[in-house]
């Protein structure tokens, strides 16, 4: 680290609710031979930073594990941020795939830190160039979302042409990708959101929409191959029935219930629960990026905060109904 050059961060120094968050100056980092140091524009916050930065977020089965891994006592990295988009401002002297000057966008995983002005991180991870149709703003909105939404759709949902697949969470940051990915590779979307979403969903290419305020998607009669619950808020138990005889249930959140369900539908023929990770991938971001300039992928974003009001962004997010993506802007003064 360089002790007399410094850069801007939101710190994150103990677990608790937003107001722990704080705008410091630190130590600006040097790229180490096989690192690239990137100048960050944009930045996210997304329900997966929230549960980061607060464990009472995590279901109580896998809190330990999470604390051991990030800090038991405290955080071990003290700034959050999995998402960025920015530029190349310097690199190592065994760094091929970049360099200085070039515009890119990726993630921070499996680690974190990206609510800062700079950040250090190895070639080989999951970055690549910015896609020439989008702001940083947008870009900074793909990597992990986006990613997960791929995961889902095509990996574990193994969507394809002429299935009907229905997406709870529809105008989520999920769920606005999943619809469009769901569509791209053919199935008949059906959208579940609010009224105030409806036209939005139907922009993405949803097929039909259902307003949850006024129906309940599994007592309409009608069957899907696929139910991906991007918010959570479903359960196997509920949606069964709505499930075509092979139909796959996905839900995002591993609770012990799913796992149980998983465990069990996955030993024979039949309706399946399916939920896994979603790792960081440089080829699985090559797919967005393509997508992206082709024009058959978009973002959505909410709201934009300054860095400087990061925790106001954490506390929005954590409200539970924002539309599509929360994006964290990040300034530079001079060159």
């Amino acid at each position: 680290m360089c002790m007399d050059i410094q850069m801007k961060a939101i710190i994150h120094t103990k677990y608790g609710p937003a107001e722990e968050l704080q705008l410091r100056e630190v130590d600006k980092p040097v790229p180490r031979d096989n690192e690239l140091l990137i100048k960050i524009h944009a930045s996210t916050v997304t329900s997966s930073d929230c549960n980061v930065r607060n464990q009472t977020f995590v279901p109580g089965l896998f809190r330990l594990p999470v604390r051991m891994q990030l800090g038991l006592i405290k955080p071990k990295n003290p700034i959050l941020g999995f998402d960025l988009a920015g530029e190349v401002e310097a690199v190592g002297k065994q760094v091929t795939r970049f360099k200085a000057g070039e515009s890119i966008f990726g993630t921070t995983e499996p680690a974190y830190g990206a609510h800062a002005q700079y950040i250090c991180l190895t070639e080989d991870g999951a970055l690549a160039a910015k896609p020439a149709n989008m702001t940083y703003q947008e870009a900074a909105t793909f990597p992990v979302i986006a990613n997960t939404a791929l995961h889902f759709i095509r990996d574990l949902g193994d969507v394809q042409a002429g299935q009907q697949v229905l997406i709870n969470g529809a105008s989520g940051g999920i769920g606005t990708f999943a619809v469009q990915l769901a569509k791209y590779y053919g199935a008949e979307v059906t959208g579940v959101c609010s009224a105030r979403n409806v036209e939005l969903v139907k922009s993405l290419g949803a097929d039909q929409i259902i307003d949850y305020t006024r129906q309940d998607f599994t007592q309409t009669g009608q069957t899907y191959d696929v139910i991906f619950d991007a918010v959570a808020k479903s359960s196997f138990a509920r949606c069964k029935d709505s499930l075509k005889k092979n139909g796959i249930y996905l839900i995002t959140v591993p609770t012990l219930a799913v796992l149980f369900q998983m465990q069990r539908t996955a030993r024979g023929e039949g309706k399946q629960v399916k939920i896994g990770g979603a790792p960081a991938r440089l080829d699985n971001l090559l797919v967005l990026k393509e997508l992206i300039e082709a024009g058959q992928l978009r973002t959505v974003i909410d709201r934009t905060y300054p860095l400087e009001q990061t925790a106001e962004a954490f506390r929005y997010v954590e409200k539970g109904h924002k539309t599509g993506n929360v994006v964290i802007t990040v300034a530079h003064n001079g060159p």
